[in-house]
């Protein structure tokens, strides 16, 4: 079956390309492109397209005329979000307006002085978040795969751009990470995962999504329930006018019930998040494989959680 490998689209030569072009044609100009870009990724990027193609054919339930409306909008946004994170890095974020819901809870949360659990996922922009947490920022840590990142930060920090936030490799080995996470907790500081996505061999969840059966990577969510600290669901989205709304939704606390483990108890809270940010912001869905296919080659612990009424 397919699956993710690892890597995110927009790889070292675009990071690179719109750098430049917003350092010397700036942001609007970068915006022009993308036309050229949508076009060229239609034909050019064909497992992305068609993935995209079935998640709003039959995922959304779209008609064909939406699904290419769908098809275009979701490779602008994207091309936008990664020119507004090449140019906020690189210090324009005052040409950005910044939005928060529940913001007053979540830096409640953060003061608390017991560290936090962060779970996004691959929708919006959720890296710009970081520079604008200002102190807290500092005390982040962005859990991702070390091929998804290596030679990205390699390239930003070449041309003068970075993040106020760190970040934990997952490597072969499979534990350095583990340790790294648990120490940073217990520092009282904060892990950030994404909470939709994971390679061939890790341990998976499985649970109704948008109407149809989904895998779920268990690492993120079988942390947060032994670490004992709090859990937040976290997304960034664009919306018009450059601006950027952050959500924080604090997870509700899991125990442990017949017939069904705390992970996907933790599981079926985020899904459902997730399911009402994909519903505001259909367009911004950056998983380009196919998410919603079975899986049965791959290992799971075939944690079924409750079809949702």
């Amino acid at each position: 079956m397919p699956t993710w490998k690892g890597q995110t689209r927009g790889g070292t030569f675009g990071y690179f390309f719109f750098i430049l072009l917003i350092k010397y044609l700036g942001i609007p100009v970068a915006y022009c492109f993308l036309r050229l870009v949508v076009l060229y990724f239609i034909p050019f990027a064909p497992k992305a397209t068609r993935s995209t193609w079935l998640y709003a054919r039959h995922i959304l339930k779209r008609s064909r005329r939406r699904s290419v409306a769908l098809l275009l909008l979701n490779y602008y946004r994207l091309g936008q979000v990664l020119i507004d994170k090449v140019a906020i890095t690189g210090g324009q974020a005052a040409r950005y307006k910044f939005e928060f819901e529940a913001y007053p809870e979540f830096l409640q949360l953060l003061n608390a002085g017991q560290g936090a659990i962060l779970i996004g996922a691959h929708v919006g922009n959720w890296e710009v978040g970081a520079p604008f947490f200002d102190e807290y920022g500092k005390k982040i840590h962005i859990v991702m795969y070390d091929a998804e990142h290596r030679r990205i930060k390699e390239m930003l920090a070449k041309n003068g751009q970075g993040g106020a936030y760190h970040v934990i490799p997952i490597n072969d080995d499979g534990l350095t990470h583990v340790f790294r996470i648990a120490e940073a907790l217990e520092r009282k500081e904060y892990v950030c995962f994404q909470g939709d996505r994971y390679l061939p061999g890790e341990r998976t969840l499985r649970t109704p999504f948008l109407g149809q059966e989904a895998l779920f990577p268990a690492g993120p969510f079988l942390v947060a329930t032994r670490m004992k600290v709090p859990v937040v669901f976290y997304f960034a989205m664009r919306e018009p006018g450059r601006t950027y709304r952050f959500h924080f939704i604090v997870a509700k606390p899991v125990r442990r019930t017949p017939g069904e483990k705390v992970e996907a108890t933790l599981l079926k809270q985020y899904t459902t998040v997730l399911e009402g940010i994909l519903r505001r912001y259909p367009e911004q869905w950056f998983n380009y494989y196919p998410f919603w296919e079975p899986a049965s080659a791959l290992p799971t612990d075939n944690v079924k959680t409750e079809r949702r009424k």
